[in-house]
């Protein structure tokens, strides 16, 4: 009898689901769109949003089926960081505040300075600290903060536990679980507030990849409405950052992997440590605890969308049968015959703010010069380099660094169309990309290997290998005329940098 295992992901934009064997062949998956909003000042996802979602997501996949298989272990993903505090009932005591918010830079630079690593704005300590700040009554009453895919997983197996890569998105970590030194500095610093709990008490436990984290209730089942077998095993939750690597292959020393999608983000696993502490670099950890330079920007594809739905738009008014996808992959495509200054176009995708580039808050902006040429493909271009530009000036403080990358593996959303955003990819981080034909499935996918490798007897790198051995994948690097377009359109979005920040202030 085969042996099944499911990995579903909550992302910025889908929940998705898949199914499959221990060797990674997939046999269903499934589909939930949902959106954050912006709720009080604070992008969020509804309680009733995170089990509609999680039960459409898997209810659909086993549709696709066409049953409910007998599923041997299985493992939520979310996106990373992020804050959901709970009482000891295990009730909300706030919304989910998600890794999109960046109202906590006050929290971020404390922090910073008292633990000497950086602590970025959507990380969990990050928020909680915020809220001290801000005097929130909740604080008093936590029992527990956790992640969207911490919320998950405790939903439906009663028990806290976080992998050690989503671990090390909610408080710094040091290859096998939180650092000792920092839990005292923390609970040192707000001594005074009187609060009645330390902060290890209410951080979820921290696992390894390949141990159990818990099993299905029958309460957690009925929860999220989804026909799964009491006793199923979990492995510990993980966080998008982790699943990417998984799913990459990326959890050895010099290899890297980017994911771009809502947002984009580059990590590459360090044999030493930075030299140096960079606000613009996290460091995390890959899912069985090796350190991990993370580049992590806000904001990718969310314009691009936002940009070819409107043209979607605007083909149905005129009774044009086209697709958002076939529309997406037109315009990719044609990006490709783009002018080498992209017409003197110019685009900030900052839908919210951007760290990297020192913004708490964004402004979507799109400029020209008044002989700017306005063709469709100048235009795509210009918002596809947009989506990269970020990423760009982080990894190049990386490189500063002296990392050494030997393999970069892409994906997510923005490779979907074949060669156009690997090549740009590669324009942005000076690196050839690899996609594998798996790049769109991207988390979901690297959370069921995660739960496939439970009680492997071997390390990770290994069982991976074998996942990989026989891969379908494309290398790619950008050639010259790539390389010098894009070098020149990021020489002019630093210089422009002024622009947006006045349109963040003003608009």
């Amino acid at each position: 009898m085969e042996n099944y295992y499911l990995g579903m992901e909550l992302g910025s934009t889908r929940i998705k689901s898949v199914l499959i064997n221990r060797s990674g062949k997939v046999f269903a998956s499934g589909s939930h769109t949902w959106e954050n909003e912006l709720k009080n000042g604070l992008w969020t996802y509804s309680e009733e949003q995170i089990v509609s979602g999680v039960s459409a997501g898997i209810n659909s996949l086993f549709k696709d089926f066409g049953g409910v298989p007998d599923i041997a272990a299985m493992g939520v993903s979310g996106m990373m960081h992020g804050y959901i505090a709970l009482d000891k009932n295990g009730n909300l005591l706030t919304p989910f505040r998600t890794w999109r918010n960046t109202n906590t830079a006050q929290a971020a630079d404390i922090l910073t300075k008292l633990f000497g690593v950086n602590i970025p704005m959507r990380w969990s300590i990050a928020h909680l600290y915020q809220a001290i700040l801000n005097g929130e009554a909740h604080v008093k009453d936590i029992a527990h903060i956790t992640t969207a895919a911490g919320y998950v997983h405790y939903k439906l197996t009663g028990r806290f536990a976080a992998g050690i890569g989503e671990a090390s998105g909610m408080f710094p970590v040091d290859g096998k679980g939180y650092d000792e030194n920092k839990l005292g500095l923390f609970d040192e610093l707000i001594k005074d507030k009187g609060y009645p709990w330390k902060l290890r008490d209410i951080l979820p436990e921290v696992l390894p990849a390949g141990k159990t984290a818990g099993y299905v209730t029958a309460e957690g089942a009925k929860y999220f409405n989804i026909p799964v077998k009491t006793g199923t095993a979990l492995c510990p939750p993980e966080g998008d950052a982790g699943t990417g690597m998984a799913a990459t292959n990326s959890v050895k020393p010099h290899t890297g992997n980017v994911s771009a999608g809502t947002s984009v983000f580059a990590m590459v696993v360090l044999d030493k440590p930075l030299k140096h502490l960079h606000t613009e670099i996290d460091v995390v950890a890959t899912p069985d605890g090796k350190p991990v330079a993370m580049v992590h920007c806000n904001n990718c594809t969310s314009d691009i969308n936002a940009w070819i739905d409107l043209l979607k738009q605007t083909m149905d008014y005129f009774g044009c049968d086209t697709d958002a996808a076939t529309l997406t992959e037109g315009l990719f495509k044609l990006s490709q015959s783009a002018d080498g200054d992209l017409g003197g176009l110019m685009n900030y995708n900052y839908l919210s703010g951007e760290p990297v580039t020192g913004f708490a808050e964004g402004r979507p902006l799109f400029t020209r010069t008044a002989d700017g040429r306005l063709t469709p493909a100048n235009f795509i271009k210009t918002q596809i380099y947009s989506s990269l530009a970020s990423l760009a000036i982080g990894m190049d403080i990386l490189y500063g660094e002296g990392v050494n990358v030997t393999d970069m593996c892409g994906h997510g959303g923005l490779f979907k169309t074949p060669e156009v955003g690997q090549k740009a990819m590669s324009a942005a981080v000076k690196s050839p990309v690899t996609v594998m034909n798996n790049a769109g499935e991207g988390g979901a996918w690297g959370i069921a290997l995660l739960a496939a490798y439970m009680g492997v007897n071997c390390p990770l790198s290994e069982f991976l290998d074998g996942i990989f051995a026989d891969s379908d994948k494309v290398t790619l690097s950008a050639d010259e005329k790539e390389k010098n377009s894009f070098a020149r359109f990021l020489e002019r979005y630093k210089n422009g940098l002024k622009t947006e920040r006045a349109a963040a202030e003003n608009l």
